[in-house]
């Protein structure tokens, strides 16, 4: 899916500059990276924050019009008024056909309804992570990673290692060892009768 938005260069920068457009409808950001100077930008606010509501937005490599020059980049940042459905700033980073960059893409979980744990066990899956960081080329960068569940059994977790990544996508996790993206766990919080029979046990025995 190819997403292009116009914007135009931004002359005026400082806080009270960005203020006036923004009550203009306009929206400040920034192309930086690629060993090129960055540039201060104005967008449409109104046509970007419906932009910011899809998913894609965030995990695909985007084509700016900065005044019929074409801009290839990845969204870094977006800075969100506290309270309000405001956009206050945005940030683009430049990519490079030749150079792998590292992204968040969202994780789409299939199939938990379905699975062993599910319809056998009665359990219910939680998933733990929503998104995962790769790294890839440009043209290599997937919308989203599906993870399969239908395999899943009771108290059965599914880790990153575990997960089937596209042609010339690899992890790019932070820290070591091996996350859980999705468990599958008992429903409601209660010990049942054999739990309580076991403890009851091991308390008799300490007495």
């Amino acid at each position: 899916m190819k997403i292009e938005f116009k914007a135009t260069k931004r002359v005026d920068q400082g806080t009270g500059a960005s203020r006036r457009l923004r009550r203009a409808g306009q929206l400040p950001g920034i192309i930086y990276g690629s060993h090129q100077d960055a540039v201060p930008i104005t967008l449409d606010h109104n046509e970007l924050i419906h932009m910011l509501k899809r998913e894609a937005f965030h995990a695909s490599v985007l084509t700016i019009d900065l005044e019929g020059k074409k801009e290839t980049v990845v969204l870094r940042d977006a800075q969100w008024h506290p309270f309000k459905q405001i956009v206050l700033h945005l940030d683009f980073q430049r990519v490079s056909a030749t150079e792998k960059l590292r992204l968040k893409v969202p994780l789409h979980f299939t199939n938990d309804d379905i699975c062993p744990a599910v319809k056998l066990g009665g359990q219910m899956v939680t998933h733990v992570l929503n998104e995962i960081d790769v790294a890839c080329l440009p043209k290599d960068l997937p919308e989203f990673i599906e993870v399969d569940l239908k395999d899943l059994q009771n108290d059965q977790s599914v880790h990153v290692s575990d997960i089937k990544l596209p042609a010339g996508v690899e992890i790019a996790q932070h820290g070591e060892g091996d996350p859980v993206i999705a468990t599958a766990l008992k429903t409601g919080g209660g010990s049942t009768a054999e739990d309580g029979d076991e403890a009851e046990g091991e308390d008799e025995g300490e007495a």
